[in-house]
């Protein structure tokens, strides 16, 4: 028995590859809620988070001076920005204050990542500046991105399409119930 390969009409020239669409990325790769300027006024996302519900706004944890929330566009399940609720653009404008509560934080969220979903290891970082690849160079955020032994396969690799195994909702409820208590409160 031959296989024929499976026409795909309508999108093109038919190659025998299956389509894997993921449209709602569109919004991200066209700049969708994307500040218009540098300030807090024109229309900046992480300025905006704070005064949603937390399911809403898809927030993880509320601190004093920072909180972390959910990736929209997120590179691995349970990615998360760690961000502060001042609109600063680079690392070196935070305070002593929002430095120390951006790092604890950060601390916490490894470890409810640990907890809520085994994560093995983590790449964490700040992309400063357009040109260094910040998505939202007017606002500060921290990424604190989990990783398992593994979790490169055939799909970003070939496909380029990262497979999420949860919706955002319940992967935000899941690291809140995780999330650690700190001495200091936070």
């Amino acid at each position: 028995m031959t296989s024929e390969p499976e026409q795909q009409l309508g999108v093109g020239t038919p190659d025998a590859f299956q389509r894997l669409w993921t449209p709602h990325r569109m919004a991200y790769i066209q700049g969708e809620n994307k500040p218009s300027g540098p300030g807090a006024d024109d229309g900046c996302p992480f300025c905006s988070i704070p005064a949603k519900s937390d399911e809403d706004g898809l927030i993880v944890r509320r601190g004093e001076h920072v909180y972390a929330v959910l990736n929209l566009y997120p590179y691995n399940g349970g990615h998360l920005m760690i961000v502060p609720y001042r609109h600063v653009a680079d690392y070196t404008e935070l305070n002593a204050v929002e430095t120390a509560e951006l790092a604890e934080l950060t601390k916490q969220a490894m470890t409810a990542l640990r907890a809520a979903s085994g994560a093995q290891g983590f790449n964490l970082g700040m992309n400063q500046g357009a040109v260094a690849g910040a998505g939202i160079a007017a606002h500060l955020h921290q990424h604190v991105v989990p990783r398992w032994g593994g979790d490169t396969n055939f799909m970003p690799a070939i496909g380029h399409t990262k497979v999420l195994p949860q919706l955002l909702g319940d992967t935000r409820k899941m690291l809140a119930e995780a999330w650690p208590v700190s001495p200091s409160g936070v």
